[in-house]
């Protein structure tokens, strides 16, 4: 996370905590022993992207793709010359349906997140090959804080939350003053039972709209 950033400050208590510590040592021995991704300077990625005071949009991931030059520390997005993953292939069909977008030919969602679509995963490192294995480490804990902060300190966020991990994080959420969208996951698995038509995009536009805010430009 870039010093001097308005993140590094909101959650400057964050780091001082310890299981913070824990976690940056944890770490430290993994990048020593493993390939880890994404890479080091990249983790931060959706905080450097998009800064406290401009999120407008928060969508949440859970874990960093595994495979090698896939995940860059943006939910859902992979480096712009990578295949484009299953559940963002369902994201851009409804992209599609919803706003009348072209189909995009990139998977890297970092238009979207200098717009201030906050990609926040909850887990933000994964060893290579080895989905879910930096889970319980303490990152819950710190991306927790993060959405908690969010919460608290802005006002009409649109917070997108699909499939159920991302939906138990509701109760972190103040849900009189942001709006919560919900839908199920857009894996292959589940995306037929409702995350199609759910018109995530433009219900986003709208709301920001009546709240005097910019709208997003979600084709890419």
């Amino acid at each position: 996370m870039h010093e001097g950033h308005r993140w590094s400050q909101k959650l400057s208590g964050e780091f001082e905590k310890a299981y913070y510590k824990e976690l940056v040592d944890f770490l430290r021995k993994e990048d020593m022993m493993h390939t880890v991704y994404p890479p080091k300077k990249l983790r931060f990625n959706a905080y450097n992207t998009t800064p406290f005071d401009g999120v407008k949009v928060v969508i949440l991931g859970q874990d960093p793709y595994h495979g090698p030059r896939q995940a860059h520390g943006l939910s859902f997005s992979v480096q712009g010359d990578q295949n484009i993953p299953p559940s963002l292939k369902n994201i851009y069909k409804e992209l599609v349906d919803d706003m009348g977008c072209p189909v995009p030919h990139s998977g890297d969602l970092s238009a979207w997140a200098k717009q201030g679509v906050f990609l926040l995963n909850a887990v933000l490192s994964v060893r290579a090959s080895e989905a879910g294995s930096h889970q319980q480490r303490g990152w819950e804990q710190f991306t927790d804080a993060t959405i908690r902060l969010l919460s608290k300190e802005r006002e009409h966020l649109v917070f997108i939350l699909w499939g159920k991990p991302a939906q138990r994080k509701e109760k972190l959420i103040d849900t009189q003053k942001h709006l919560v969208l919900k839908a199920p996951h857009p894996s292959p698995l589940s995306s037929y039972r409702g995350f199609f038509g759910s018109k995530p995009f433009s219900q986003t536009n709208d709301y920001l709209k009546a709240h005097g805010v910019t709208p997003i430009e979600w084709c890419l």
